[in-house]
Protein backbone atom coordinates (compact mmCIF):
# COMPACT_ATOMS: atom_id res chain seq x y z
CA UNK A 1 0.00 0.00 0.00
CA UNK A 2 1.34 3.71 -0.66
CA UNK A 3 1.37 6.34 1.76
CA UNK A 4 -1.56 7.53 0.66
CA UNK A 5 -3.54 4.85 1.95
CA UNK A 6 -3.61 5.78 5.59
CA UNK A 7 -4.81 8.95 7.27
CA UNK A 8 -4.28 7.75 10.66
CA UNK A 9 -0.93 9.14 12.00
CA UNK A 10 -1.21 11.66 14.30
CA UNK A 11 -2.44 15.10 12.71
CA UNK A 12 -1.48 18.33 14.12
CA UNK A 13 -4.42 20.17 14.25
CA UNK A 14 -5.08 22.46 17.01
CA UNK A 15 -8.50 23.08 16.90
CA UNK A 16 -9.06 19.01 16.81
CA UNK A 17 -10.95 18.79 13.42
CA UNK A 18 -9.40 18.88 10.06
CA UNK A 19 -12.33 20.90 8.50
CA UNK A 20 -12.28 23.53 11.10
CA UNK A 21 -7.98 23.57 10.35
CA UNK A 22 -8.31 23.66 6.41
CA UNK A 23 -11.36 26.98 7.37
CA UNK A 24 -9.04 29.35 9.01
CA UNK A 25 -5.54 28.46 8.16
CA UNK A 26 -6.02 28.33 4.23
CA UNK A 27 -8.06 31.66 4.44
CA UNK A 28 -7.56 35.13 7.02
CA UNK A 29 -10.12 36.86 8.40
CA UNK A 30 -12.84 34.74 6.85
CA UNK A 31 -15.74 36.63 8.43
CA UNK A 32 -14.79 40.13 6.72
CA UNK A 33 -15.73 41.61 3.56
CA UNK A 34 -12.71 41.26 1.87
CA UNK A 35 -11.03 37.48 3.13
CA UNK A 36 -7.55 37.08 2.35
CA UNK A 37 -6.85 34.01 0.71
CA UNK A 38 -3.86 32.00 0.99
CA UNK A 39 -4.02 29.04 -1.37
CA UNK A 40 -2.87 30.84 -4.26
CA UNK A 41 -1.49 27.00 -6.12
CA UNK A 42 -1.38 23.74 -5.89
CA UNK A 43 1.86 23.79 -3.91
CA UNK A 44 0.59 25.98 -1.43
CA UNK A 45 -2.34 23.31 -0.95
CA UNK A 46 0.64 20.54 -0.48
CA UNK A 47 2.23 22.79 2.29
CA UNK A 48 -1.03 23.10 3.89
CA UNK A 49 -1.02 19.16 3.92
CA UNK A 50 2.64 18.68 5.21
CA UNK A 51 1.71 20.96 7.79
CA UNK A 52 -0.97 19.36 9.31
CA UNK A 53 0.65 16.14 9.28
CA UNK A 54 -1.45 14.73 6.07
CA UNK A 55 1.29 14.39 4.22
CA UNK A 56 5.04 13.36 4.28
CA UNK A 57 7.71 14.97 2.55
CA UNK A 58 8.34 11.97 -0.03
CA UNK A 59 4.99 12.12 -0.92
CA UNK A 60 4.41 16.04 -1.20
CA UNK A 61 6.89 15.47 -3.61
CA UNK A 62 4.91 12.97 -5.70
CA UNK A 63 2.57 15.24 -5.68
CA UNK A 64 4.22 18.22 -7.20
CA UNK A 65 5.20 16.02 -9.67
CA UNK A 66 1.51 14.75 -10.24
CA UNK A 67 0.54 18.32 -10.35
CA UNK A 68 3.46 19.52 -12.97
CA UNK A 69 2.24 16.81 -15.23
CA UNK A 70 -1.04 18.19 -15.16
CA UNK A 71 -1.20 21.80 -14.28
CA UNK A 72 -5.44 21.71 -15.76
CA UNK A 73 -6.76 18.75 -13.15
CA UNK A 74 -4.42 20.48 -10.28
CA UNK A 75 -6.45 23.86 -10.79
CA UNK A 76 -9.33 21.95 -10.73
CA UNK A 77 -8.64 20.18 -7.56
CA UNK A 78 -7.80 23.09 -5.85
CA UNK A 79 -11.04 24.80 -7.10
CA UNK A 80 -13.00 21.99 -5.48
CA UNK A 81 -11.05 21.92 -2.42
CA UNK A 82 -11.51 25.49 -1.95
CA UNK A 83 -15.10 25.28 -2.94
CA UNK A 84 -15.36 22.39 -0.19
CA UNK A 85 -13.88 24.64 2.33
CA UNK A 86 -16.34 27.32 1.77
CA UNK A 87 -19.20 24.97 2.23
CA UNK A 88 -17.75 23.74 5.63
CA UNK A 89 -17.04 27.09 6.85
CA UNK A 90 -20.62 28.48 5.85
CA UNK A 91 -22.43 25.24 7.78
CA UNK A 92 -20.07 25.34 11.00
CA UNK A 93 -20.60 29.63 11.28
CA UNK A 94 -23.86 29.29 11.37
CA UNK A 95 -23.73 26.02 13.91
CA UNK A 96 -21.31 28.80 15.81
CA UNK A 97 -24.82 31.22 15.19
CA UNK A 98 -27.17 28.29 16.68
CA UNK A 99 -28.48 28.51 13.60
CA UNK A 100 -29.45 25.67 10.61
CA UNK A 101 -27.47 25.52 7.88
CA UNK A 102 -28.54 26.40 4.34
CA UNK A 103 -30.07 23.22 2.72
CA UNK A 104 -27.82 24.34 -0.76
CA UNK A 105 -24.69 24.04 2.10
CA UNK A 106 -25.64 20.67 3.00
CA UNK A 107 -26.30 19.33 -0.23
CA UNK A 108 -22.58 20.50 -1.69
CA UNK A 109 -21.08 18.36 1.10
CA UNK A 110 -23.23 15.57 0.71
CA UNK A 111 -21.88 15.67 -2.84
CA UNK A 112 -17.80 16.30 -1.55
CA UNK A 113 -18.95 13.13 0.74
CA UNK A 114 -19.95 10.67 -2.07
CA UNK A 115 -16.76 11.30 -4.07
CA UNK A 116 -14.60 10.83 -0.75
CA UNK A 117 -16.57 7.81 0.32
CA UNK A 118 -16.45 6.25 -3.30
CA UNK A 119 -12.55 6.39 -2.47
CA UNK A 120 -12.97 5.02 1.18
CA UNK A 121 -11.89 1.76 2.35
CA UNK A 122 -11.39 0.05 5.90
CA UNK A 123 -7.56 -0.88 6.56
CA UNK A 124 -6.29 -3.46 8.84
CA UNK A 125 -3.21 -2.34 11.08
CA UNK A 126 -1.54 -3.75 14.22
CA UNK A 127 -3.43 -1.39 16.62
CA UNK A 128 -6.82 -2.21 14.82
CA UNK A 129 -9.04 -0.98 11.45
CA UNK A 130 -8.53 2.30 10.49
CA UNK A 131 -10.18 4.75 7.76
CA UNK A 132 -8.28 4.37 4.49
CA UNK A 133 -7.83 5.83 1.02
CA UNK A 134 -7.27 4.63 -2.71
CA UNK A 135 -3.72 3.38 -2.87
CA UNK A 136 -2.81 5.75 -5.91
CA UNK A 137 -1.61 9.27 -5.42
CA UNK A 138 -4.73 11.88 -6.27
CA UNK A 139 -4.66 15.13 -7.03
CA UNK A 140 -7.92 15.17 -4.90
CA UNK A 141 -5.92 13.75 -1.61
CA UNK A 142 -7.49 16.37 0.45
CA UNK A 143 -10.87 16.34 -0.52
CA UNK A 144 -11.36 12.94 1.32
CA UNK A 145 -10.59 13.24 4.87
CA UNK A 146 -11.72 16.72 4.81
CA UNK A 147 -15.63 16.15 3.69
CA UNK A 148 -15.79 12.72 5.94
CA UNK A 149 -14.22 15.08 8.76
CA UNK A 150 -16.62 17.59 8.12
CA UNK A 151 -19.74 14.88 8.20
CA UNK A 152 -17.99 13.57 11.36
CA UNK A 153 -18.54 16.97 13.14
CA UNK A 154 -21.68 17.87 12.18
CA UNK A 155 -22.96 14.51 13.59
CA UNK A 156 -21.14 14.28 16.60
CA UNK A 157 -22.26 16.15 19.83
CA UNK A 158 -19.18 18.08 19.49
CA UNK A 159 -21.78 20.27 17.26
CA UNK A 160 -23.18 22.17 19.73
CA UNK A 161 -19.80 23.46 20.94
CA UNK A 162 -18.36 25.06 17.42
CA UNK A 163 -18.30 29.03 18.40
CA UNK A 164 -16.50 31.44 15.96
CA UNK A 165 -14.16 34.35 16.89
CA UNK A 166 -16.07 37.38 18.62
CA UNK A 167 -13.31 39.75 16.98
CA UNK A 168 -15.60 42.46 15.32
CA UNK A 169 -13.08 42.93 12.09
CA UNK A 170 -14.17 39.97 11.13
CA UNK A 171 -11.42 37.24 12.35
CA UNK A 172 -13.66 34.35 11.77
CA UNK A 173 -11.81 32.06 13.48
CA UNK A 174 -14.14 28.27 14.15
CA UNK A 175 -13.38 26.39 17.27
CA UNK A 176 -14.71 23.31 19.16
CA UNK A 177 -15.08 25.45 22.46
CA UNK A 178 -13.80 22.62 25.51
CA UNK A 179 -13.29 25.12 28.02
CA UNK A 180 -15.25 24.86 31.47
CA UNK A 181 -16.64 27.67 33.21
CA UNK A 182 -16.08 30.84 31.01
CA UNK A 183 -16.85 29.88 27.34
CA UNK A 184 -14.18 30.76 24.66
CA UNK A 185 -14.78 33.87 22.61
CA UNK A 186 -11.39 34.25 20.90
CA UNK A 187 -9.73 32.49 17.83
CA UNK A 188 -6.53 33.16 20.59
CA UNK A 189 -5.89 35.44 23.71
CA UNK A 190 -2.57 36.39 22.24
CA UNK A 191 -4.51 37.44 19.10
CA UNK A 192 -8.18 38.69 18.80
CA UNK A 193 -8.42 38.63 22.68
CA UNK A 194 -5.40 40.55 23.42
CA UNK A 195 -6.74 43.16 20.47
CA UNK A 196 -9.82 43.06 22.33
CA UNK A 197 -8.09 43.85 25.51
CA UNK A 198 -6.35 46.91 24.80
CA UNK A 199 -9.41 48.51 22.74
CA UNK A 200 -11.09 47.85 26.17
CA UNK A 201 -8.38 49.96 28.06
CA UNK A 202 -7.97 52.64 25.12
CA UNK A 203 -11.63 52.89 25.83
CA UNK A 204 -11.97 52.98 29.68
CA UNK A 205 -8.92 55.81 29.29
CA UNK A 206 -10.97 57.63 27.04
CA UNK A 207 -13.76 57.82 28.94
CA UNK A 208 -11.76 58.73 32.33
CA UNK A 209 -10.10 61.41 30.61
CA UNK A 210 -13.79 63.19 29.62
CA UNK A 211 -15.03 62.74 33.34
CA UNK A 212 -11.89 64.68 34.67
CA UNK A 213 -12.98 68.37 35.51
Amino acid sequence: MSELVRYHTPLRLPERWLCLELCNRTVDWHASEQPTERLHGYRDLLAWGLEVGLLSGRLQARLLELAAAHTAKARQALRRLQELREVCYRIFAAAARHRAPAAADIAGLNRFLAHALSSAAVSATRAGFVWAWQQQPDLDWALWPVARSAADLLTSDELTRVGQCADDRGCGWLFVDSTRGAPRRWCSMKACGNRAKQRRHISREKLAKVGRP
